[in-house]
């Protein structure tokens, strides 16, 4: 590219990063002025907060100030954060304002125009756009198009257009550093660059080398459904991110960030992700753990967990393995909602509601109410129902009550501070006479001796899901591949543990169906979309119930079937049409991505050569050292192994990853290194990722990406046959800049039988 180009790019930034420079500075002003208003709001309210709460006058009479009060800092405080972050987004522009540009001309112009695209828009005083956000519809022809007739999508409808020229930048400290012309999306040289660097902590927003592939799924607004099929490393989780910070630009005035929520794998990679958005400008969307979700909704049991379920199925017989593909099943789903609309009502877990070791409703008397309600109601309208007339039996029950002797024992022990409490922020001489107040005590005494039975009623805490589950598996139709001893024997295990205040993950999903279809509740009705990263490892019955859960949602499923740890492995496609099945989906859409871009040349194909079907991926061209297999003969000379290779990856690599088949290996490995290595053992109550060595089960390393990974044992024993093809693709497919596998004795099958010429791979064999 010729030297004058260059210069005149270089003098555009100069000129650009000077207006930045003076917007900050005036925004800088702004801010200082808004953080002081905030505080000289906050100090009045803390001061006004300051009063006598024992006079029932003064109460009243603070409490609509307080109010008022109170939204004005609530004012105050969002006015400073909207000019923070607009502080922080010129702060960023400013290091480097742009990474892309496309000189278009439309029909009928003379003149070709030239828009530079970065991660945020900047519009200078005179309202010139001297930077796109890289979200606005004409933003789309950098990532879709090549030279030539384009077109784009704007709220009008379709626009075309001729694109002349796509350059690309890399900018840094307000210095381009690199710049190119291409015709492709996005050139090879600059993923080159990008893809090279060293990993960090956290994930960093990439939008200067969004792919077209990646492009559609960010910018699909038609979807009811979209299903992303992506190998390990080919940026799916990126693109999801980006999709979101598109929503919330595409649809400022109607989507906020807390109307989207992602369900991650577990919480290291919640950390991991975590800084994306803000470095968009945006809020972080919803984030939850399928293990959190479940556990919020069924308090007072412990769930096992995900990661728990995978040590415990290693060991699963045939029959059990029958049994838990039923339970996961759209068909088991089905089972449930048959059964709920079809139970007689004697058959309904009804119980009593106890006060003070004494039953105050019986449950059958409940059943009686419940009885009478219309035969053609839904069971939620039923149970809503009788609900409703168990209140109003406690209500005339503490109007009864009030005219009770032990009330006025009651009343006569109050202390001064107790009375005025119970006033409810009446004043004193408020009432016609003393009768009128003595009732009025009384029922506030009352209503509240019977609290614990409001919020029984309220909680739905008359009907006991545990047992109604259990009767439904008790009936249910079995299919032909489940043996009906072992099903019996694993609902008796199903009563066991709720004994303990234990349930099984996959009990869990179809017992909160059950519960939610049956007493009503349990939906959200005001989030827009739902995400699901590692698609893979949900069963179908648990995504109808997370869909359940969000019945206004608009779906994300996004996953590698590769990477299936949990599950059988199973077709994109198939997926899909039972997911249209499940969800009743109008509009969906599958896409894949096969590129992987994560991992150097020789680590992609030495990944790929492990699957079936591995040609199907394509590796991306970026150079690197042949993955390295070390074969030993005992665990002593493995782990001696392992520690050299590790000191050696420290010495280039900020972070190296040892990653194990399952928590017992990582545990004792991390005792076999730890005077030498100092590693941090991970658990699935991580939050964050340290530098250095670390040491985890597989499961936990979905999502994440590490410079150096080191693949402990990987021999025959431990990997006997293609059941561990997903584990050992996703644990290679971990690293970034290198890999190593370590063997006790005669390495897996899958690697010995892999498709891979012997000169991509080192082999370092210990001679006995």
């Amino acid at each position: 590219m010729a030297n004058n180009d260059l210069k005149n790019e270089q003098n555009r930034v100069d000129k650009v990063v000077a207006k930045l420079h003076k917007r900050i500075d005036k925004t800088e002003a702004e801010y200082q002025k808004a953080h002081n208003e905030t505080k000289r709001v906050q100090q009045n309210y803390g001061n006004n907060t300051s009063v006598n709460y024992v006079e029932v006058d003064d109460r009243i009479e603070t409490s609509a100030d307080l109010q008022q009060q109170r939204g004005l800092v609530n004012k105050v405080v969002q006015s400073e954060a909207i000019i923070k972050n607009q502080l922080e987004t010129y702060k960023k522009l400013a290091d480097s304002p742009y990474f892309g540009r496309i000189d278009i001309k439309d029909d009928g112009d003379d003149d070709t125009e030239s828009l530079y695209i970065g991660t945020a828009s900047f519009v200078d005083d005179n309202e010139n756009f001297l930077v796109y956000d890289w979200r606005a519809p004409i933003s789309s022809i950098y990532y879709n198009g090549t030279l030539g007739k384009v077109s784009y999508q704007t709220p009008a409808g379709k626009q075309s257009t001729d694109l002349e020229k796509k350059r690309q930048f890399q900018i840094s400290h307000g210095e381009i550093n690199n710049m190119f012309d291409t015709n492709e999306t996005v050139g090879d040289e600059m993923l080159q660059s990008v893809l090279g660097q060293q990993h960090d902590e956290v994930m960093q927003n990439i939008v200067s080398t969004i792919q077209k592939e990646q492009n559609d799924i960010i910018r699909d607004t038609y979807s009811d459904l979209l299903v992303v099929q992506g190998v390990a490393g080919s940026g799916k989780t990126s693109a999801i991110l980006q999709r979101i910070a598109f929503l919330l630009y595409h649809s400022r005035s109607s989507l906020q960030a807390d109307q989207i929520i992602l369900f991650s794998p577990n919480r290291l990679f919640s950390h991991y992700i975590s800084d994306v958005l803000p470095s968009l400008g945006e809020r972080n969307m919803r984030q939850v753990t399928l293990q959190e979700f479940i556990d919020h909704r069924l308090e007072g049991v412990k769930v096992q967990s995900l990661f728990d379920q995978y040590e415990t199925e290693q060991a699963y017989t045939d029959e059990e393995r029958a049994i838990q593909s039923f339970k996961r099943s759209h068909q088991y789903m089905t089972s449930i909602e048959n059964y709920i609309n079809t139970v007689f009502n004697d058959d309904i877990a009804f119980q009593s509601i106890l006060i003070d070791g004494k039953v105050f409703f019986d449950a059958d008397v409940i059943k009686d109410i419940y009885a009478s309600q219309p035969k053609q109601m839904k069971p939620a309208d039923k149970f809503l129902k009788t609900k409703n007339r168990l209140i109003e039996i406690l209500k005339k029950r503490i109007e009864v009550e009030v005219y009770k002797p032990w009330v006025d024992d009651a009343i006569d022990q109050l202390n001064s501070e107790q009375y005025h409490d119970f006033m409810e922020g009446h004043q004193l001489g408020s009432f016609q006479d003393e009768d009128d107040e003595r009732y009025f005590i009384a029922k506030q005494i009352v209503t509240e001796h019977f609290r614990k039975v409001y919020d029984a009623l309220y909680n739905g805490s008359f009907f006991d899901p545990y047992l109604q589950y259990q009767r439904f598996m008790q009936q249910v139709v079995l299919p032909k591949d489940v043996n009906v001893d072992a099903w019996n024997d694993d609902v008796d295990g199903f009563a066991d543990s709720i004994e303990l205040h234990q349930v099984r993950l996959d009990d869990a999903a179809p017992l909160l169906y059950m519960r939610d279809l049956m007493i009503g509740g349990g939906q959200n009705q005001t989030m827009q979309y739902l995400f699901v990263d590692e698609m893979q490892d949900y069963s179908i019955a648990q995504l109808i119930y997370i869909k359940h859960a969000f019945p206004q949602t608009k779906i994300n499923l996004i996953g590698d079937s590769e990477q299936a740890l949990f599950k059988a492995v199973e077709a994109p496609q198939e997926l899909l049409n039972k997911l249209n099945e499940a969800f009743a989906t109008k509009k969906s859409r599958l896409i894949t991505l096969n590129r992987s871009y994560r991992s150097t040349y020789p680590i992609t194909n030495f990944a790929k050569s492990l699957l079936p079907n591995g040609d199907e991926i394509e590796a991306f061209n970026r150079p690197g050292k042949s993955p390295e297999i070390f074969i030993r003969h005992n665990e002593q000379e493995c782990i001696d192994a392992l520690i050299d290779c590790a000191k050696q990856e420290l010495k280039d690599e900020g972070t190296v990853a040892i990653v194990t088949k399952n928590l017992t290996e990582a545990k004792q490995l991390h005792q076999h290194t730890y005077n030498q290595l100092n590693p941090t053992l991970l658990a699935d109550t991580d939050r964050s990722l340290p530098k250095g060595v670390v040491i985890m089960p597989i499961y936990l390393a979905k999502g994440l990406e590490f410079d150096s990974v080191i693949a402990w044992n990987v021999s025959k024993d431990n990997y006997p046959n293609d059941d561990y093809v997903g584990t050992l693709y996703t644990i290679a497919t971990r690293a970034m800049h290198h890999l190593t596998l370590i063997s006790n004795g005669t390495v897996s099958p899958i690697i010995a039988n892999a498709n891979l010429p012997i000169n991509e791979v080192k082999i370092d064999r210990k001679i006995k």
